[in-house]
């Protein structure tokens, strides 16, 4: 799933772990991130924390993917600043997951906090006896004439 992330390879991101609900990603905070403040814009440490969220609810299968994510963030981060988030599943159950990410400055510098709520996606044979594989479109939307 990482190798064909292309915004999260853009952007320098590494894998550096991710197996059994718990993950970890990096990323260099580097002079197109910040903002006119001269500080880490906070969409990319969003982003950075959301990969990593996104790794660890997909570390075990089935596939999922963010029903809903909040950060708050802590302190600021600079330019030049490596950012580690480590992405930790609190629970699962039926389809939908909770996850909480910290990301640090280094080791342990706390930059921001994340938690993501996950969906597992059901495939169509699953959701209506459709063909094995073919992923569920989503709610069917019927309008009113």
């Amino acid at each position: 799933m990482f190798a064909a992330d292309v915004a999260s390879n853009r952007l320098g991101i590494e894998l550096v772990s991710a197996s059994g609900g718990v993950a970890v990603a990096r990323m260099r905070v580097t002079p197109e991130m910040v903002n006119g403040h001269r500080i880490a814009h906070g969409g990319f440490v969003f982003l950075l924390a959301d990969t990593a969220f996104a790794l660890a609810c997909n570390s075990h299968g089935p596939a999922a993917v963010a029903a809903g994510g909040e950060i708050t963030f802590v302190r600021p981060a600079q330019e030049g600043d490596l950012l580690l988030a480590r992405a930790t599943e609190r629970t699962r159950y039926g389809r939908s997951g909770i996850y909480d990410v910290t990301v640090t400055r280094g080791d342990a510098e706390v930059i921001a906090e994340f938690r993501g709520h996950s969906r597992a996606l059901r495939s169509i044979a699953e959701a209506s006896g459709g063909e094995p594989g073919q992923r569920d479109p989503g709610p069917v939307r019927r309008h009113r004439d």
